[in-house]
């Protein structure tokens, strides 16, 4: 059974609900998950998973969250190389870049996703949770 760590950064409930319509998917998939808000983890604990879930909503000029995930994410980078990852998020602006901005820095550290990122805009609508279920099922499944 695969053990899968979900942790997220949530600013309005958006994230934190998509998180949620993962860890569903995850346990579905028959896996063992443990959900997260980046504050109550650190790094090493997630970085002990081999299968990691990480969720965070466009910031600022389309980045991450920069004081508690972006920390978090650039210690833990580094130690996902042969991990099963995925990545989700919403946003409120623009086209949503972020989430290819992000992908793009694991390409870069030689990490390939389990699957293509899910982004929701505003509030995850039926569709998004519905992706983002399928989400935790595939990582769960890796």
């Amino acid at each position: 059974m695969a053990k899968v760590a979900i942790v997220y950064w949530s600013g309005s409930g958006n994230t934190e609900a998509m998180a949620q319509a993962v860890e569903e998917g995850a346990k579905a998939a028959g896996a063992e998950t443990t959900l997260s808000f980046v504050s109550d983890t650190t790094a090493s604990d997630v970085a002990a998973y081999d299968h990691i879930i990480l969720g965070c909503p466009a910031m600022g000029n389309e980045e991450l969250e920069e004081y508690e995930f972006e920390p978090f994410f650039e210690e833990l980078l580094p130690q996902l190389k042969g991990k099963v990852v995925a990545i989700f998020g919403s946003y409120a602006w623009n086209q949503g870049d972020w989430i290819e901005n992000w992908k793009k820095r694991f390409d870069e550290a030689g990490i390939k996703l389990a699957a293509d990122p899910v982004k929701a805009y505003s509030y995850p609508d039926d569709d998004a949770l519905e992706a983002c279920k399928k989400l935790g099922e595939t990582v769960a499944k890796a």
